[in-house]
């Protein structure tokens, strides 16, 4: 597809997506075209099949006419073109020789995800078209997508180990597609989902571990999706199996959690992280100017300086964190920083957000300040939970761990209290100054909360009531 942006003519990669509408949004169609869309493709439909169904259960599949299938490909293709297009659900042997017999009119790769039965056990295939699916389909194929119970029905024996899948995938690869991925996530391998792509007469795995989230509906569809999306943008086979895998392995880590079944995969979450850098360096930056001009500030200041911090959400390192590099370091009676925020510019305040974060994702920002019993009881005063934890509790294993000590403590202050704090503090240790971090949704909001606990701080020192107390 071309289109003109200021006089800039630039195209559009195109797939299509040829396959069965999910009511519940988590699979066919609509995981299809979120997953083009994340990948800066334009999708387009031929729906076969509309489906009522939700995270646990499909009710009810309405065939749509084969003519009506076999015309909307041929729309597509005739006026936009299509650089590369993916089937789906076709549930019926009419259904799947329409297809077939128009997607041979247009030279296009063609991704086949051969599905057959739902996560749920409903068919999604009748047994009689099985026959057609492998004579009429698998030879147009570029790549076909197969699970491993769908691989089992493909070449009728069961596929347990790598060595029966790179042995399937050889025998459905000559059944006519030039490629053949026989998917990991069902076969039983310790530790690790290993997909096995076999291609021009040779064997490549794809490794990555195995995750415990359960956010897996529409996982195949996405998968085979996001390899029509890749080769759409010109990408070879091998390349586009890679990505895919690691788009589909942030698909299902960052999964919509919803519904009494099995959650959907977001196949936008990648596209979500990318768009919140703005949002979340223009944050930092403006809690950096609150701070800065924060009256008092300066008795909040730990010796190692104040620094503040905010994650992108579904934040997996320290480069998904920005924060203010050097930090913002006592001047007078305020506090100064010597550069704008940037990611993965703190490894302290980084590394509180991404585990507590896991507990809660709503807590994306982070403020370090000097530790006093004084700031502790204002700080209760404000309405916020408080917990802590201590150092000198620490493993050994743990202690001499780099980066180890700030996810245990972090653990332990939300195990003290049985829910996740607002305020975590640790009275030190050896070399260790003792510290307050104060956890929030906003950075500038954070910022606003210390500029007021520093009006508050003084405004007990004034009053003469800065005694410290010993905190229980």
């Amino acid at each position: 597809m071309i289109i003109e942006v200021r006089g800039v003519v630039r195209r559009v990669p195109v797939a299509i997506t040829i396959a069965g509408s999910d009511s519940g949004g988590g699979a066919g169609i609509q995981a299809d075209l979120k997953t083009f869309a994340a990948l800066g493709v334009h999708g387009t439909t031929a729906i076969t099949c509309v489906t009522a169904q939700n995270t646990y259960s499909v009710t009810a599949i309405e065939c749509v006419k084969p003519e009506i299938v076999r015309e909307q490909i041929r729309q597509v293709a005739e006026d936009i073109g299509i650089d590369a297009g993916k089937t789906g659900m076709l549930y019926t042997e009419e259904i799947i020789r329409a297809v077939s017999e128009e997607i041979s009119k247009y030279n296009f790769p063609l991704i086949v995800d051969p599905v057959m039965v739902a996560k749920s056990g409903a068919p999604l295939l009748k047994p009689e078209a099985e026959d057609a699916l492998k004579e009429h389909l698998l030879p147009l194929a570029t790549v076909v997508t197969p699970n491993r119970f769908e691989a089992e029905r493909l070449i009728g024996r069961e596929v347990r180990s790598i060595e029966d899948a790179e042995k399937a995938a050889e025998e459905i690869c000559s059944m006519g597609p030039r490629a053949v991925v026989i998917k990991g996530g069902h076969l039983d391998i310790s530790g690790e989902a290993i997909d096995i792509l076999y291609y021009a007469g040779e064997h490549k795995h794809f490794r990555a571990p195995r995750l415990a989230e359960k956010t897996t509906h529409g996982t195949g569809c996405s998968f085979s999706a996001a390899i029509a999306a890749f080769i759409a943008r010109g990408e070879d086979i091998p390349s586009a199996v890679k990505h895919a895998k690691d788009f589909i392995i942030d698909a299902i880590k960052f999964g919509i959690g919803i519904g009494r079944g099995t959650g959907p995969v977001n196949p936008l979450a990648t596209l979500y992280r990318e768009a919140a850098k703005y949002s979340v360096l223009k944050s930092v930056d403006e809690a950096r100017r609150i701070l800065e001009s924060t009256q008092y500030i300066a008795e909040l200041v730990p010796e190692v300086g104040i620094n503040v911090a905010m994650a992108l959400p579904h934040a997996e390192s320290l480069r998904d964190v920005a924060a203010i590099p050097g930090r913002l370091m006592k001047a007078f009676n305020s506090v100064r920083s010597s550069s704008p925020p940037e990611f993965g510019a703190s490894s302290h305040l980084a590394r509180y957000l991404l585990e507590i974060m896991r507990y809660d994702p709503e807590k994306r920002a982070a403020i370090n300040i000097k530790f006093s019993t004084e700031i502790i009881e204002l700080l209760r005063g404000m309405n916020l939970k408080i917990s802590f934890y201590d150092r000198r509790e620490e493993p050994a294993e743990i202690k001499h761990v780099e980066g180890m000590s700030i996810p245990w403590g972090v653990r332990q202050a939300i195990s003290r209290i049985g829910e996740v704090p607002d305020v975590i503090y640790h009275m030190g240790d050896f070399g260790k100054e003792p510290m307050i971090v104060i956890f929030g949704k906003d950075a500038a909001e954070l910022a606003r909360m210390i500029a007021e606990l520093s009006l508050r701080l003084r405004y007990v020192k004034v009053a003469g009531g800065g005694v410290e107390k010993p905190i229980v």
